[in-house]
């Protein structure tokens, strides 16, 4: 296979999603702005799921560096996890609001090959971090349902903010309060 011509059509279609949602992506559009013939996504992607999920590994890998890149910035040694992880909550949001096709998508596992093992492996690490991470703060609970439960409570921060409704609703002009709030629900108050 070609890597330029699959990169191509990846970056197509991460573009694609970005400029115009999840509704948008077409292999015939794909095809259309890789520059390619309709039919040339099937001789490297065998199926739709298959391009849509390696767009979705993008969006994955992308926001694991924007994980990795939050914590570095707290400096080495210097964070608790609760801090990691607000770090980690923030960027998250940042790149949801960013990003928010590409978001969706990410998520979209209806639309996706959730088996294939490059989505798995750029998905799966980021929530093994948090797990671990909240299992840390939260040693009485199973940090897998936290996590998940904080994930959740994310994406509704996420999707509410991006349509102007959390605004609307509390008056507030940054996501950070209802992220500290999240992190107070999921983990018990932060000790002062």
């Amino acid at each position: 296979m070609s890597d330029s011509l699959r990169t191509r059509l990846i970056d197509a279609g991460v573009d694609l999603v970005t400029a115009e949602g999840v509704h948008a992506l077409t292999l015939r559009e794909i095809a259309r702005r890789a520059g390619v013939s309709h039919g040339a996504p099937r001789r490297y992607f065998p199926t739709h799921l298959e391009l849509l999920s390696a767009i979705a590994r993008r969006g994955f890998t992308e926001l694991a560096a924007s994980g990795s890149r939050a914590i570095e910035e707290l400096g080495p040694g210097t964070a608790g996890p609760r801090e990691r992880i607000a770090a980690l909550g923030h960027a998250y949001l940042d790149f949801a609001l960013a990003n928010r096709g590409l978001h969706e998508l990410m998520f979209r596992h209806d639309l996706l090959d959730s088996n294939t093992l490059g989505l798995r492996e750029a998905s799966l690490p980021v929530f093994a971090l948090l797990v671990d991470l909240v299992g840390q703060v939260r040693p009485d609970a199973d940090a897998r349902l936290v996590t998940g439960a904080l994930l959740a409570n994310l994406y509704g921060i996420a999707q509410l903010w991006a349509w102007g409704s959390l605004q609307l609703t509390t008056g507030a002009d940054d996501f950070t309060p209802l992220l500290r709030t999240a992190l107070d629900a999921h983990l018990g108050p932060a000790r002062r």
